[in-house]
């Protein structure tokens, strides 16, 4: 089986990059022989080489903006009227790009009323030859999950009626999503007779993380009462850092609000909890953020990293720079490095948060906080990958086993990584206890159900306000 998902993948990718291929050649014809652009052009071998690499590079160049946009992350639940949708926005992007970068200026265009009919032309023929060609690829793709040569394993988290009516209506209305049912997990003592009869029974929700490993679950659907949010939560917690994807039965309330997105118009509607935070091309912009914004700003305030640290030094006996464990993206710990803005032994009774007149604070310390100035040797941390610019501020084992007694969606905060500025930050402030820390994570759990470019950008001018009032502590 996985060698026909590669092969699916391997067709989707290859008819792509032949559409683009195709469309590239055919709008040179279309141009010489049609528009009548390409006056006194003479096409021989030379020509006919220089054709064929630039189609080739036109064709990388469509595959890899089909990459960062996400065309590839999940090839089969495809729709082919999304797709179509998709591909005309994507296909106009992509047309506008290459008209401004090779075709404007052409010296082959010696009127300039007909860059309208050139970039017309080449955006209807790579849209057109591409839908065609990815039409016939996804629906390559639909037939082989409808003869059950791909499938998901999938397992039924419930064990109630509605747990029995949610299996009765994957099987008569969702073989298209090539879901196979595995067994399910029961959430009480009492299991339905008819679910027992139908599904082998995988025993408590508590094991799932263990039977998604064990049994290698590709897909969970949580049929569940919706109203029993406090179970859900527990379940989403057990599954965070797990492959496999979760949808839960949602209820007319949900649906009245508009919480439930159905992208197969004839299945059973479904939530889809969502893994891809950011799209590949924010992920690929942020990360590329982080790495030149933190570089830069090393080198250009190097003086400012020189004055702190002969501060810091002047300020109290040890060393300049503070290292602590915390935790970050899915559960590794890293070393995060500070300016120490406390005396030595500082924890010596054990680990304890600061507060507005700690007395551990030296005198420097507590401006350097007030301007974060204390923060500035993280940019390393970032640079090497443990944290991001923005993001939920990163936080010890002994204080993460304590929130998640109250709190146990902390969890969801290692779904990314930690930063040197989070929106809990800016809009709550530093926690002086584990209860203001869990009243501080609803910040970054907005932030991560929202998270986007624009986002970090809000983040990053809130954080410029605080340090310009000097608001830190």
């Amino acid at each position: 089986m996985l060698l026909i998902r590669r092969y699916q993948y391997a067709k989707l990718v290859a008819a792509d990059f032949g559409a683009a291929l195709l469309a590239w050649m055919c709008f040179f014809l279309l141009r010489k022989y049609l528009l009548n652009e390409l006056t006194g052009y003479h096409f021989n071998s030379v020509a006919l080489l220089n054709l064929t690499s630039s189609a080739l590079a036109i064709a990388i160049f469509w595959t890899v903006l089909y990459v960062l946009i996400g065309e590839y992350r999940d090839i089969y639940r495809k729709s082919r009227l999304s797709e179509i949708i998709r591909l005309a926005r994507v296909s106009l992007l992509g047309a506008v790009v290459i008209f401004f970068v090779l075709l404007l200026d052409d010296e082959g265009v010696v009127n300039y009323r007909l860059y309208y009919k050139t970039i017309s032309a080449y955006f209807l023929l790579h849209f057109t030859i591409t839908a065609v060609l990815r039409t016939w690829a996804v629906s390559s793709v639909q037939r082989q999950i409808r003869k059950g040569r791909i499938s998901f394993p999938t397992l039924l988290v419930g064990s109630n009626a509605l747990a029995l009516h949610t299996y009765r209506e994957l099987e008569r209305t969702s073989k298209h999503l090539g879901l196979q049912l595995i067994g399910f997990t029961s959430i009480t003592k009492t299991v339905d007779p008819g679910l027992a009869a139908e599904l082998p029974d995988r025993g408590a929700y508590h094991r799932l993380p263990t039977l998604v490993r064990d049994l290698k679950v590709e897909q969970i659907v949580i049929a569940i009462e919706p109203s029993e949010h406090r179970l859900i939560q527990n379940i989403l917690t057990l599954l965070e850092g797990t492959p496999a994807r979760i949808s839960i039965l949602p209820d007319l309330y949900q649906m009245l609000l508009g919480s439930v997105k159905v992208n197969h118009l004839f299945g059973t509607p479904l939530i889809e909890i969502k893994h891809d935070l950011l799209s590949v091309w924010q992920g690929v912009v942020k990360r590329l953020f982080d790495v030149v914004g933190s570089a830069l700003f090393m080198v250009l305030a190097s003086w400012v990293y020189a004055f702190t640290a002969v501060m810091v030094k002047l300020s109290s006996p040890g060393p300049v720079f503070y290292r602590q464990e915390r935790i970050g993206i899915n559960g590794h710990p890293f070393r995060i490095i500070k300016f120490r803005s406390m005396y030595l032994d500082a924890e010596k009774l054990g680990p304890a948060l600061s507060s507005d007149h700690d007395p551990r604070i030296t005198k420097w310390g507590r401006f350097m906080r007030k301007v974060r100035l204390d923060e500035l040797p993280q940019f390393w941390n970032v640079l090497k990958g443990d944290m991001s610019v923005v993001g939920p501020r990163p936080e010890r084992q002994f204080f993460i086993d304590q929130i998640v007694k109250i709190a146990p969606h902390y969890r969801h905060l290692h779904r990314v990584r930690p930063g040197l500025t989070s929106l809990g930050q800016v809009k709550y402030g530093y926690a002086e206890t584990v209860a203001q820390m869990v009243e501080r994570l609803k910040f970054d759990i907005l932030y991560i159900e929202n998270m986007s470019l624009a986002m970090d950008f809000r983040v990053l001018l809130y954080t410029l306000k605080i340090i310009v009032e000097g608001r830190g502590k």
